[in-house]
C-alpha cells in the first residue's frame, strides 16, 4: 500500500495505490512566501502525516479481505509508521517495522527545526520499537544506538538488512578510452556551499531566521559532497605530471540541480575543467557507466567535530559489485568501518586532497602503462545480492512472526 505510484495486480504483488489529504496548494504557497520555518515548526513527523486516515481506512479494508500473516512498514516518510502499529495492536497480525535510517541518525538528520522536535522523533523511534516484533536498520551503527538506549526491549527484535546489489546486472569492464576516467554515480548536494555569493542584509535576515531555534546534533561539511577536493586533487595529479593534463576527469551521472548552479559552483571552485557533470540516467544504463570507468567515486559529508556518523551510502554496494577500483571519500563511521577491509578499495577522509591525488596519481600510472587495475569480488557480489538480502528479510518476518506467537 503505498502513497505515490500506479496500481497493479499480478500473481506475485498486489499494488494499493492510496491518494493522500495533502493539502498541495496551501504547500506550495507556503513556500512560496518563504514560510519553510512555520512548516518545519508545524507538520509533524511529515507531509506524510496527511495520508494517516486514508491509508488506515484503506489498510483495514484490506487485512479484513486479505487476512494477512504480517504487516511490514517501510520508512521513510516515518508516519507511515503509525498506520502499522494501528493496524498490529489488539491481537492484529505482527508488525515488522523497517526503519532504514534511523529517525535520530546524525548524517541523515544533522539538525531538528527545535530540541523539542529532536527528543519527539526519538520517543517515536523509541515508541516504534516497542511496539515492532522486528526492527530493521541498515546501519549497525544506528542499530546499536538505539538498542543501547531501550534496555528492557528483547535483543533478538532488533535486526541488521542492509541494501544490496543486483550482481546479474553487472557488466565487465568495457573502457576503451586512452584517457582515465573517474565516475560518480548518484546527486551531489554541496553546490550551494562551492559559490562565492554574498548575501545582503534581507538575505542575511531570513538566513538567522530559518536557524532560529534550531537544535544542532552535528555539523557536517557540504562542501564535501560536491566535486571540489577530488577535482583539486586531479588537478594536482596532473600539474606534477604534465603529460597527463587533460587525460584525468571526473564525470558525474545522476545530478538533479540547474545546470546554471552546477557551472557556476565547478568554476568557482576551479575544477571545470576536470569534472563533468550529467543529469539523471536510468537504472538499467547504471551498470555500464561503472564498468566502463576506471575508478569509482564515493563521498559522504564530513562531521565537523570528528564524531562516528551511522550512514552508509546504498553506493557502497553497487559500486562492490564492480571489478572496478574505489576510491571513498568518507568520514569515520559506519561507511569506513564497513569498507576497510573490502578488495581494491582506498580509504581517504572527504577533504584529504593529497590522499585523493596520491590513489588518483597511483592508478592513473598503472593504466597508462598498461596495468589497469581490476579487483575480482566474485564472492563479494554474492552476499550482496538482492536474492540474498531478500532471504535475510524473510527470516526477519519468520522471526516477528514467530514472537507473536510466542515461540
Amino acid at each position: 500500500m503505498t502513497e505515490t505510484g500506479r496500481p497493479r495486480a499480478d500473481d506475485v504483488l498486489r499494488v494499493e495505490v492510496v491518494p493522500s489529504l495533502r493539502p498541495i496548494r496551501l504547500l506550495r504557497v507556503l513556500r512560496r512566501l518563504r514560510m519553510n520555518k512555520l512548516l518545519e515548526l508545524l507538520l509533524w513527523p511529515d507531509e506524510s502525516i496527511f495520508w494517516l486516515l486514508p491509508a488506515l481506512r484503506a489498510a483495514r479494508r484490506l487485512t479484513g479481505e486479505l487476512a494477512p500473516r504480517a504487516i511490514v512498514v517501510f520508512m521513510m516518510p516515518y508516519s507511515t509508521g503509525l498506520v502499522g502499529t494501528m493496524l498490529s495492536r489488539r491481537g492484529g497480525p505482527p508488525l515488522i517495522v523497517n526503519l532504514d535510517d534511523s529517525l535520530t541518525c546524525s548524517d541523515m538528520h544533522p539538525h531538528f527545526p527545535t530540541r523539542l522536535h529532536y527528543l519527539m522523533a526519538r520517543g517515536l523511534e523509541d515508541f516504534y520499537v516497542r511496539r515492532a516484533d522486528a526492527t530493521v536498520y541498515v546501519s549497525e551503527t544506528n542499530l546499536q544506538a538505539v538498542r543501547s538506549r531501550l534496555p528492557d526491549v528483547d535483543p533478538r527484535r532488533f535486526h541488521l538488512v542492509r541494501y544490496g546489489a543486483d550482481s546479474a546486472e553487472v557488466a565487465a569492464h568495457v573502457s576503451e578510452s586512452a584517457d582515465f576516467e573517474i565516475a560518480y554515480v548518484g546527486a551531489m548536494t554541496g553546490w550551494w556551499s562551492l559559490i562565492d555569493a554574498r548575501g545582503g542584509p534581507l538575505k542575511d535576515i531570513y538566513a538567522a531566521w530559518s536557524r532560529l531555534g534550531r537544535y544542532q546534533r552535528t555539523v557536517l561539511d557540504p562542501r564535501t559532497s560536491s566535486p571540489a577536493f577530488i577535482g583539486r586533487a586531479i588537478l594536482q595529479a596532473t600539474y606534477e605530471h604534465p603529460d597527463w593534463k587533460g587525460r584525468v576527469k571526473l564525470a558525474i551521472h545522476g545530478n538533479p540541480y540547474p545546470a546554471e548552479l552546477v557551472s557556476r559552483a565547478l568554476a568557482d571552485s576551479g575544477v571545470d575543467q576536470v569534472v563533468s557533470v550529467a543529469p539523471p540516467v536510468p537504472h538499467d544504463e547504471v551498470p555500464t557507466l561503472l564498468a566502463g570507468a576506471d575508478l569509482l567515486f564515493l563521498t559522504l559529508p564530513g562531521r565537523t567535530d570528528g564524531s562516528r556518523g551511522g550512514r552508509i551510502s546504498a553506493k557502497t554496494y553497487e559500486y562492490l559489485t564492480t571489478s572496478r577500483p574505489i576510491l571513498a571519500a568518507v568520514p569515520h563511521g559506519e561507511n569506513w568501518d564497513y569498507l576497510a577491509d573490502k578488495p581494491g578499495v582506498w580509504l581517504v577522509e572527504p577533504d584529504d586532497t593529497a590522499g585523493m591525488c596520491a590513489v588518483v596519481a597511483e592508478l592513473t600510472a598503472a593504466k597508462f602503462a598498461g596495468q589497469p587495475m581490476s579487483v575480482n569480488r566474485a564472492q563479494l557480489r554474492a552476499q550482496l545480492s538482492y536474492a540474498r538480502r531478500a532471504d535475510e528479510f524473510a527470516t526477519v518476518i519468520d522471526a516477528a512472526i514467530g514472537h507473536r506467537r510466542g515461540t
